[in-house]
């Protein structure tokens, strides 16, 4: 992760676009290639959604939008000062404690 944040900062400050990074502006920038990942699968039936990497033209298209994703978290997470990899392990240990495996397996329902 952190030689991928190192790239990222680098290519933004190459063109002097951290002026344009602030939090919001990197914020919307996620939701809106979210968006375009969304509209990737918006018709899709569900078996069609999970070949969908299967398909040259589709799948090209579904890599190339996750990787904008990955690439604005990473920018944003870097402006904030939030460790990624830290982020995403205290997510998980905080959600294993609300939905212990052996009484959710299975089930997708809330608590």
């Amino acid at each position: 992760m952190d030689d991928l944040t190192a790239h990222v900062r680098a290519f933004a400050e190459e063109r002097d676009w951290q002026q344009f990074h602030t939090p919001k502006n990197l914020a919307m920038a996620l939701a809106g290639e979210v968006g375009e990942l969304l509209a990737e699968f918006q018709w899709l039936t569900p078996e069609q959604a999970g070949a969908v990497m299967s398909d040259p033209e589709a799948g090209a298209r579904v890599q190339a939008e996750i990787g904008d994703v990955m690439i604005y978290l990473t920018r944003l997470a870097d402006v904030l000062g939030v460790d990624l990899k830290e982020a995403a392990l205290a997510k998980l240990a905080e959600v294993a404690v609300r939905y212990p495996a052996e009484d959710v397996r299975g089930s997708a329902a809330k608590r």
